[in-house]
């Protein structure tokens, strides 16, 4: 795992000098350039292996370099790389397909990444509407994007600070309250927006029961109800979409990362009733349904509904989480529990431990493990899909190395 083979003449110290020299510092970067990834492993400037329990924020979900994928992206890049969305293409049109053929929606709006999707979700909603219903509910703790809407649909005060005003038309129910969320619901309400499962907010999941009560207030109120599908969805909770396993289909559905395995995509699914809404002119996106992009995009869905693929996501998560769930118990000092859903886990946190999340993650990533630390509650692990139980058991060790040290 630590193995060393020069593979660029610039070292990752003298490659991030560079970079801090002309890139605006919104990131805490750990001091490692990366410059090859294949599988479920990144090499950095220096020949150092990592294996990757991260996958790009949940956007490698068929690993670095998929074959499949660099190839459909090669082939495209050598026809058609770009022509705007005044004409039709191949690959837009073909992706359109496979997201309807796949899901409860039957209309597909593409963009170029989650918050895009989601901007696209919140005007879809407010124009649907119509008149002065424009209120959306989000949840606390949930993270919807960096765009000023979907910051303002956020439930983190964190992310809004500095930014404020926020937009108006937001509101932030309690995590899991229903009663609470239905006392909020005015003649303003137009819509609910809420992930499954929380990933930024600490890999929570909200109860089958508790998504089931939302559609049934939507239903109620004649509201929308929004799922933000961005990080559960793509195979990474066993299903293509989480919300298969909720007994709930949502109105709207957006997503992203893994929908083109590392190239920036978004997408925003509904039915043909509620897109009727957007007509030509009404929303846009220069680059959205890119040729390369949708290309890959194609690919990457071809390779995730063969057989027994999203199957073994489901077996690959359930031994996560059982590894996952003895670490809890042989350091209760430091873990409470594992949760998640498919190959989305968190690992929570003890009150000591949470002190030494950032810690962990640095040692981690020293030993050659990248995980990261979510919602300041729990350690977040989103191996590539394709991860093998061996490399599940090198993670395990690792973590349990050095949990066993703290």
């Amino acid at each position: 795992m630590m193995e060393n083979t020069n593979s660029t003449s610039s070292t990752n110290k003298e490659l991030a000098a560079r970079s801090e020299q002309v890139i605006i510092g919104t990131y805490t970067r750990y001091p490692a350039a990366m410059v090859k990834g294949s599988g479920c492993w990144l090499t950095d400037a220096e020949g150092k292996k990592y294996l990757d329990f991260l996958a790009g924020i949940a956007v490698c979900g068929l690993g670095h370099c998929h074959p499949a994928v660099t190839a459909a992206i090669c082939e495209q890049a050598g026809v058609l790389v770009h022509v705007s969305n005044l004409y039709y293409t191949e690959p837009q049109t073909e992706l359109a397909e496979l997201i309807t053929a796949n899901s409860f929606g039957d209309r597909v709006f593409l963009a170029n990444s989650g918050a895009e999707a989601n901007e696209a979700a919140i005007k879809l909603a407010r124009i649907w509407a119509k008149e002065d219903r424009y209120e959306i509910i989000s949840l606390a703790g949930s993270f919807h994007g960096r765009t000023l809407a979907t910051v303002a649909a956020t439930g983190q005060a964190k992310f809004q600070k500095g930014f404020e005003p926020m937009p108006e038309g937001f509101a932030h129910a309690p995590f899991g309250n229903l009663v609470a969320l239905e006392s909020m619901i005015t003649d303003q309400t137009c819509a609910i927006l809420c992930e499954p499962l929380q990933g930024e907010g600490g890999v929570r999941p909200l109860e089958r029961e508790y998504l089931q009560g939302l559609r049934r207030l939507c239903d109620k109120y004649n509201l929308l109800l929004i799922f933000d599908e961005i990080q559960t969805g793509m195979g990474r909770t066993g299903t293509l979409f989480a919300y298969e396993q909720m007994g709930v289909v949502p109105d709207i559905m957006t997503l992203a990362k893994a929908l083109g395995n590392g190239l920036p995509i978004g997408a925003m699914v509904t039915r043909k009733k509620i897109a009727a809404a957007f007509t030509p002119g009404a929303h846009a996106s220069t680059f959205g349904g890119n040729p390369v992009a949708t290309a890959a995009a194609v690919a990457t869905m071809k390779v995730m509904l063969g057989d027994g693929f999203l199957a073994s996501v489901q077996a690959k998560g359930d031994y996560l989480h059982e590894q996952l769930q003895t670490l809890a118990a042989r350091y209760p000092n430091m873990a409470t529990e594992a949760r998640g859903m498919g190959l989305i886990q968190g690992l929570v946190l003890t009150a000591a431990g949470v002190e030494k999340g950032g810690a962990i993650v640095t040692e981690m990533f020293k030993r050659g493990c990248l995980i990261n630390f979510a919602g300041n509650v729990a350690l977040r692990f989103l191996p590539p899909l394709i991860v093998s139980k061996e490399e599940i058991d090198q993670m395990i060790t690792i973590l349990s190395e050095i949990l066993g040290e703290i």
